[in-house]
């Protein structure tokens, strides 16, 4: 059977945020495969201008993910300063930014998800620039801090990084749910309760539609996404299908 790498993305507040254009920044109700990849290059210490290792990061692996609590949706109406735009003038700091004539304010609202409870799962697809291992003790001692979206949301838990044998990535993670070291923190997780009761319904488990069969009794539909990194430095990223499967379960 293949390994997997399981891991747990658990945290108070999370952001699961979509393509963020004007003042409005909504969210999904479940990460994006950009996010988590960015998450296991924190943990690796890999730069956002180093394009080789980004790339290997978006091409060598499979992900998969279990969501089983959205977290209940929390907007956060948002006030900033900004300079004016002037062509070639960069900042280096945010005080540069705030020191500068003329400043703007800018509104804003950013959704966030409070009590989130979602597992992941890697696998390399080919011959991968990291092995499952030493992505796990990455994950266990990370060079950089980890967050769930966003900087100001660190994990409620710790990755607990596991590397298992199951026959398919849905099987891992059910595992993973079944017997995992937070398994035993669900029935008293008093913001996963919360979550439960707002968004109640089936769990389900999400992966790239490649790593599906269309005939797969589990596949309850395909979503469009635009989660797959292109190129991190200039913020691009390219439309994905997203296979989402019925897993049951409690």
């Amino acid at each position: 059977m293949p390994a997997y790498l399981t891991f747990a993305l658990v945290a108070p507040l999370a952001s699961f945020g979509g393509i963020a254009v004007g003042e409005r920044r909504g969210g999904w109700d479940r990460p994006a495969r950009s996010a988590v990849l960015g998450l296991v290059g924190a943990c690796l210490g890999v730069w956002r201008d180093d394009d080789a290792a980004q790339a290997a990061l978006a091409e060598d692996y499979g992900l998969a993910l279990f969501c089983h609590a959205p977290g209940r949706l929390l907007a956060d109406y948002h006030t900033t300063q900004v300079p004016s735009t002037q062509r070639g003038r960069r900042f280096a700091t945010r005080a540069q930014e705030l020191a500068a004539p003329e400043l703007n304010t800018i509104l804003s609202r950013r959704d966030y998800r409070s009590g989130a409870w979602h597992l992941g799962a890697m696998w390399p697809r080919v011959a991968a620039r990291w092995s499952l291992e030493a992505l796990a003790a990455a994950m266990e001692r990370p060079v950089f801090t980890p967050s769930l979206g966003r900087k100001s949301c660190p994990l409620g838990l710790p990755l607990a990084p596991r590397v298992i044998d199951a026959t398919d990535p849905a099987a891992a993670l059910l595992h993973r749910h079944a017997t995992g070291p937070e398994a035993h923190l669900r029935d008293g997780h008093r913001l996963l309760r919360d979550s439960l009761a707002d968004a109640p319904g089936e769990p389900v488990v999400v992966l790239d539609a490649a790593d599906i069969a269309r005939d797969d009794p589990r596949l309850r539909r395909i979503e469009l996404r635009r989660d797959q990194p292109r190129s991190r430095r200039r913020w691009q990223f390219d439309l994905r299908e997203e296979a989402v499967l019925g897993v049951g379960g409690p």
